[in-house]
């Protein structure tokens, strides 16, 4: 799935450490698992906005995968106002996932 930016190479440095953010319940990350629909650069105000999903809507690790999300874009551009927002629409399916999540996974 690609992550839709305004800007490549931040977009680039942000997923890095995006894959160390694991949902815990699956065991692989939120960017291989396609959670990450969006990363937004604006640059004259510092403000990064992510816009991301569940696995489901009642994702009982959800609060925590947010947070872990917030925390691994916050580390990566300090100086920044960093925005996480959920989404359902469109709704997370396995087809969203890479094919390195894919063979991880046994599909």
């Amino acid at each position: 799935m690609t992550v839709e930016t305004n800007d490549a190479s931040k977009c680039e440095l942000a997923l890095k450490g995006l894959y160390f953010v694991d949902d815990p319940e699956i065991g692989l990350n939120v960017v291989d698992l396609g959670l990450i629909y969006q990363i937004e650069f604006i640059e004259e105000e510092k403000k990064l906005n992510t816009l991301m999903t569940l696995t489901s809507q009642f994702c009982p690790m959800g609060d925590s995968i947010v947070s872990n999300v917030t925390d691994s874009l916050q580390s990566a551009f300090p100086e920044w106002s960093i925005q996480v927002d959920l989404t359902f629409e469109p709704a997370w399916d396995s087809s969203k996932i890479s094919p390195e999540g894919q063979e991880f996974l046994g599909y």
